[in-house]
């Protein structure tokens, strides 16, 4: 399943929940990583990024805990 942010650029982006590996906060916002060294940054925070993904039916939410 897709999810829409913006990048730190101000383009909507669709994200496949599925493929995310890591999820760090930046500067600019959150950067969202993926397999092979891809990753975006989204200008919306982490706690919304964590919130918008969990509750896609493709992301397993064992991956990622707020709080931790």
């Amino acid at each position: 399943m897709f999810v829409k942010f913006i990048s730190a650029d101000r383009v909507a982006t669709a994200v496949n929940a599925s493929q995310v590996t890591f999820i760090s906060s930046v500067t600019e916002g959150t950067r969202i990583r993926f397999g092979e060294g891809r990753s975006i940054t989204v200008v919306e925070p982490m706690d919304e990024v964590i919130d918008r993904l969990n509750r896609t039916v493709a992301f397993p939410e064992a991956i990622i805990h707020p709080g931790h």
